[in-house]
């Protein structure tokens, strides 16, 4: 063995059924899925039967799935319109989001002059509810709460049932970027009043390029992108046939294999913070406690300040990360652990390390054996 990737909240390697379903799309499936003709018919059935089965999984309708080129667009489309078009003054948000929610907020905070409210993190980085409910109270303006169902960086998990109700009681929008929980973690719409959320295809296996948002029935959403009439009006451009029938393969099998899933990558997970901390004994978790983080990440802070650290484990063959994958052009360091850790802890050497149904305990071992060497132990 010379190379494990770890890095599966960046993306995941697609699985050969979708990379099949796509291929067979792509040579038999090749019209517009807006013209009238019989080539044309055809894409749009397949769109259609996939938008139908996407919305399955959810129990929503068909009707409240547009799809979108992926996770960023999805929040934008669904951020942009809350303050252009839903009467959105005030957006109570987290440091710890994305860049796709925290960039389109400050954009919109300087652009359309409305309220940001930002709410407290605990020592961990989890949402200090108490704070939200606060915030919630403090105005009587059209508000929108955008908070991330499952942090990217540090696998913390959002009450998201908690948050959803209290933004129905004070008559809030709730807005999840769900990119990391989809596909990990069941979510019914219809019981957890939740008014929109982002997906994106590439984090549960499927393709890059292809996401969706979902929007509540009942809210009407207008494109940010002008042109044709696709997605009966809320987003101009051709459909991605073939991605979007990938996706809907890789939700399946997502969603067909859950629980058995889940039981594999926890104990991979568990394995290895088990022995990382066995390694290094002083190493710290990142975020919530490890067993009460996504099954899918962990974030261990080294005792060292080697800058070089994911550069050596790289050419070990081990791929990991820092943090967001779309921050690792950036030398500002993490915006996620510097909300919650003080500077000293933030230039400590921080890994993320993310599981998926398709490592191994093997490859964990490597993993652990050239952490030890890279950190000399």
């Amino acid at each position: 063995m010379n190379s494990v990737y770890l890095d599966n909240a960046a993306t995941t390697p697609m699985l050969p059924e979708v990379v099949s379903v796509m291929q067979e799309s792509m040579l038999a499936n090749f019209g517009n899925p807006s013209s009238t003709h019989q080539y044309g018919r055809k894409a749009k059935a397949a769109v259609e039967t996939a938008r139908k089965n996407i919305a399955k999984h959810f129990n929503v309708s068909a009707s409240e799935i547009i799809f979108t080129a992926g996770g960023t667009e999805a929040d934008n489309l669904i951020l942009q319109n809350a303050v252009m078009h839903l009467g959105v003054k005030r957006i109570i948000t987290s440091k710890l989001e994305h860049h796709a929610v925290l960039n389109t907020v400050q954009f919109l905070e300087k652009k359309h002059k409305i309220t940001v409210d930002y709410v407290r993190v605990n020592e961990n980085g989890a949402v200090v509810l108490d704070s939200l409910g606060e915030a919630l109270k403090k105005s009587n303006e059209k508000t929108l709460v955008s908070l991330m169902y499952v942090n990217n960086e540090i696998g913390n998990i959002l009450p998201i049932e908690e948050v959803a109700n209290m933004c129905k009681e004070h008559d809030a929008y709730f807005h999840s970027d769900t990119v990391q929980a989809i596909g990990h973690y069941p979510i019914d719409l219809q019981k957890t009043p939740v008014d929109f959320i982002a997906a994106s295809a590439h984090k549960f296996h499927g393709p890059k390029g292809v996401g969706f948002a979902y929007v509540k029935k009942g809210i009407a959403i207008q494109p940010m992108f002008f042109g044709g009439e696709q997605e009966k009006g809320a987003r101009s451009s051709t459909e991605n046939v073939h991605a979007i029938i990938g996706m809907d393969k890789a939700l399946h099998i997502a969603f067909e294999n859950l629980i058995a899933d889940e039981t594999h990558i926890k104990e991979l997970k568990n394995y290895f913070v088990k022995k990382v901390k066995e390694l290094v004994p002083n190493a710290e978790i990142n975020g919530e406690p490890a067993d009460e983080t996504s099954y899918t990440i962990v974030n261990v802070r080294f005792p060292v300040q080697d800058k070089m650290l994911l550069f050596n484990l790289d050419l070990s063959g081990v791929a990991v990360s820092g943090g967001s994958a779309c921050q690792s052009g950036s030398n500002k360091g993490s915006h996620v652990l510097s909300a919650f850790l003080n500077v000293e802890e933030v230039q400590k050497a921080s890994v993320r390390f993310s599981f998926s149904k398709l490592n191994t305990i093997t490859e964990i071992d490597y993993v652990l054996n050239q952490l030890k060497k890279t950190l000399k132990l």
